[in-house]
């Protein structure tokens, strides 16, 4: 029997989460150029590439915590990222929120967070994610299916982000975060297709789009490295 669309069990209907703010996310990019450029000293390469229009999704390696904020911040399109509930406490539930961030349950099926995801994604917008699912070497060895169904589903073409020089060095004054006015380097790649053209959602299908997206975030990160002399992780 087909469910109505929209409606739950019993007819009930379906509650939908709200929309995530695109003004938002553009008042969040400007806060974010504000600060990156003001304490460091971003280098953003490519950046160019990253379709004018449309949904785009930003695979962004993740090594650091202000990882997030700095492709906020250098990125031409204001930009949704998926963002771990944990970080959604005290003040900076409201503001994360306001600046159009989207709060994620890592630890279940979030129905919530994806249907927000998808929203942004169908309204043409930037969805940004962190692959690895968790701040770790920031190499894209080991990705999450979550992008490949996004991708797979809403047909957006992914831009493969590395930050690079963030996790270095501790800086000296403050330990949890870079230099002060040290550079850290943001390279955009080609966007391209996670499916293989058929359609299909299967499982073996979204399997085979995590391998193809792990293969051409791990080649843009190589290059990524080659271009600026960086590494990723820690020395």
């Amino acid at each position: 029997m087909r469910r109505h669309p929209g409606r739950g069990e019993a007819g009930r209907e379906v509650s939908r989460p709200p929309a995530a703010s695109e003004r938002g996310a553009e008042i969040g990019r400007r806060i974010g150029v504000g600060l990156m450029y003001g304490l460091w000293r971003p280098r953003v390469l490519g950046a160019w590439r990253v379709p004018g229009t449309g949904p785009v999704i930003l695979a962004v390696n993740h090594s650091h915590n202000i990882d997030g904020p700095m492709v906020m911040g250098v990125a031409p399109r204001p930009t949704h990222f998926l963002i771990k509930k944990e970080a959604f406490t005290g003040p900076l539930d409201p503001f994360l929120t306001g600046i159009g961030q989207l709060k994620v349950d890592r630890a279940a099926a979030d129905r919530t967070a994806i249907g927000q995801a998808l929203d942004v994604l169908a309204a043409g917008g930037v969805l940004g994610i962190f692959p690895e699912g968790t701040r770790g070497e920031g190499d894209f060895a080991s990705l999450r299916a979550g992008l490949a169904y996004f991708a797979v589903r809403s047909g957006a073409p992914i831009v493969p982000v590395a930050v690079l020089g963030s996790a270095e060095r501790p800086g000296r004054l403050i330990k949890a975060l870079p230099p002060l006015r040290s550079r850290v380097d943001v390279v955009f790649g080609d966007p391209f297709a996670a499916g293989d053209g058929s359609g299909r959602r299967t499982r073996t299908a979204l399997d085979e789009a995590t391998e193809r997206i792990r293969k051409q975030l791990t080649s843009h990160l190589e290059n990524a490295r080659r271009l600026t002399g960086r590494r990723a992780t820690l020395e």
